[in-house]
């Protein structure tokens, strides 16, 4: 729950940059590693995949517990896996953000893969020709503007109008321990943002699958008849630990947990360092007039061609200390883009063109909050704009919870 009485664990703007360059606590948390993931309930879904022919959406993420991947797994249990359909990032989960990913055949099991990025983020019905049951698996990390949910839209939309059933393999949510942000404002509705849900929605996967079909999100109303093989011994209050990075540039617990906030730095002049050895966790631009962390973007795999490539940038490093501050009250860090805005080179420039802050925030207010913020800096003046909106959410979303909620 986001506590009002913020002055406990809200730094001020020079509080921010003096903790954020200690750096010497290390993440203080306890994973849950009990927690039974729903892909490892082979006993639950086989009798259900028997004489069907299988369509499988995932990609790295998609890994019992053991490590190997369910694709593979399956192909051993004599279960007819007929296509794979990949999210961004690619099968491999190796792609640039917004790269083109093409379709494909996989190598190591000769099966056919299609691409659900770029123009194609909806199977068509030739593609889905031929399935019987198609099982959604990837790893999401909570976040609205995460596109492996709007995938899931667009497979449950294309799943229902075919008549195929879908099969979730439900992982637990690392950030699903709260709810933040502003609730999207549907005439900024986009690929980054589908649904009238906040930044943090607090639902694993399977419960947003619920969601889904349950608040008639899918064009015409249609509901997807929906499977979701739930995992066992997780709570919302548990915090996991992802076994793989699920994406390319999010190769930390602690990035993990920052990206909420961090992300929306993309809509603006900062670099969130890709390019880096710590993406969202470096923060800075050339000409920024403060911190004492300097960072070069280069290319590397997932970050081509990342922001200020080549050159360097001046700002902080999120340090572990206050990963650590965040996790005693977890929110959306506003402080930081505050602070961004307060010591950025050019503020005109700040906020990037095509409105692409407001898209991911899903909000047309918060970039003038931020504006003002930087100048006397108040949780309040935030969250009393979304509280309303926030509170039916929560409402909304008990409805859809298969675990135990946070509060």
């Amino acid at each position: 729950m986001i506590q009002l009485n913020y002055t406990k664990y809200c730094l001020t703007l020079a509080s921010f940059f003096i903790l954020s360059s200690i750096g010497f606590a290390q993440l203080n948390i306890q994973f849950n590693k009990s927690i039974t993931l729903g892909a490892d309930r082979i006993e639950t879904y086989l009798p259900l995949l028997a004489n069907k022919n299988i369509g499988f959406c995932g990609n790295q993420t998609s890994i019992l517990s053991n490590k190997t991947h369910v694709v593979d797994t399956l192909l051993s249990l004599k279960v007819s896996v007929k296509k794979i359909y990949t999210p961004e990032h690619g099968l491999r989960g190796q792609a640039d953000a917004g790269e083109k990913v093409a379709s494909s055949i996989d190598a190591k099991t000769g099966l056919p893969v299609i691409s659900l990025y770029g123009k194609n983020k909806k199977p068509s019905p030739e593609q889905l020709a031929g399935i019987d049951i198609m099982i959604f698996d990837l790893q999401d990390v909570g976040a609205r503007f995460y596109t492996y949910i709007s995938t899931l839209h667009y497979v449950m939309e294309a799943c229902a109008q075919q008549k195929i059933p879908v099969i979730v393999f439900d992982r637990p949510n690392p950030n699903g321990f709260y709810v933040d942000g502003p609730v999207l404002d549907t005439s900024l509705r986009s690929f980054v943002g589908m649904h009238p849900v906040p930044i943090v929605h607090g639902m694993t996967i399977g419960e947003y699958a619920q969601m889904i079909n349950g608040e008639k999100w899918i064009k015409s109303n249609n509901v997807c008849s929906l499977t979701v093989i739930s995992c066992k011994n997780y709570t919302h209050k548990d915090y996991y630990e992802l076994p793989v990075n699920p994406s390319p540039n999010l190769t930390s617990m602690q990035a993990i947990y920052l990206y909420p906030t961090t992300c929306l730095l993309e809509g603006t002049s900062m670099s969130v360092g890709r390019g880096t050895n710590q993406p969202f966790r470096n923060i800075g631009m050339p000409g920024f007039r403060d911190g004492d962390n300097y960072f070069t973007p280069v290319s590397t795999t997932g970050a081509k061609e990342p922001k200020y490539k080549n050159q360097k940038c001046r700002g902080i490093f999120i340090s572990d200390s206050l990963v650590n501050v965040f996790l005693e009250g977890p929110h959306i860090y506003l402080p930081l883009l505050a602070y961004a805005y307060k010591y950025s080179a050019i503020k005109a420039k700040f906020f990037t063109e095509k409105g692409s802050f407001n898209i991911l925030a899903g909000d047309k207010k918060l970039k003038s909050q931020i504006i003002k913020a930087s100048d006397e800096f108040s949780y309040h003046f935030f969250y009393d704009t979304w509280k309303p909106q926030l509170d039916k959410f929560k409402l909304m979303r008990k409805k859809y919870l298969l675990y135990p909620d946070y509060e």
